[in-house]
């Protein structure tokens, strides 16, 4: 019984933590019309319009008895833990490292450059990979099919829409050297 109160408290952290980060993100990162191009097409609106509402319905969902993915399960609950911890560390350092040049909203600033070292040597978006592995935590962690459904597939759809979006802002200004 402990170690279960111990996994839900670690748990409640990460996840409160992460839905901090991500506030702190949106703000504090947001390119203004004068600090840049901006190009987000509504992306970002609809991340927060999939995401919020996702999140709650799953949660509500996961309470449910029918559809529960083995109720209780010790190991579920780990594998979730492991796996938004990872998710947020993959987050952070693909945001960390691109430093002035990460943007919430999709934007490109003037002295921008193309960054290709660090997680961006081998994936093309590992912001994005960060943020789907966190739903995918978040959906091991409901333990239930249904709860799972309904938040993977609407956070996948948007996260999916804001990458064709950046890609195309980043052909856009960067051309081949980008391609």
């Amino acid at each position: 019984m402990r170690n279960t109160l111990n996994i839900y408290l670690l748990w409640t952290i990460l996840f409160y933590g992460w839905t901090a980060s991500e506030i702190v993100i949106a703000v504090a990162t947001r390119t203004r019309r004068s600090g840049g191009k901006v190009q987000d097409r509504g992306s970002m609106l609809v991340m927060w319009a999939a995401i919020i509402p996702a999140i709650t319905a799953a949660e509500f969902i996961g309470h449910m008895t029918f559809a529960r993915i083995m109720i209780g399960a010790y190991w579920l609950m780990l594998a979730a833990i492991i796996v938004i911890a990872a998710g947020l560390m993959v987050r952070w350092t693909a945001i960390l490292s691109l430093g002035k040049a990460f943007s919430a909203n999709v934007a490109i600033r003037p002295a921008q450059t193309i960054y290709r070292s660090g997680l961006y040597r081998y994936l093309r978006h590992p912001s994005y990979s960060g943020l789907l592995l966190v739903f995918l935590a978040i959906a091991l962690h409901e333990r239930n099919w249904l709860a799972a459904v309904v938040v993977l597939l609407p956070t996948t759809a948007a996260v999916l829409y804001r990458i064709h979006v950046e890609e195309a802002a980043l052909h856009e200004a960067f051309g081949a050297e980008y391609a």
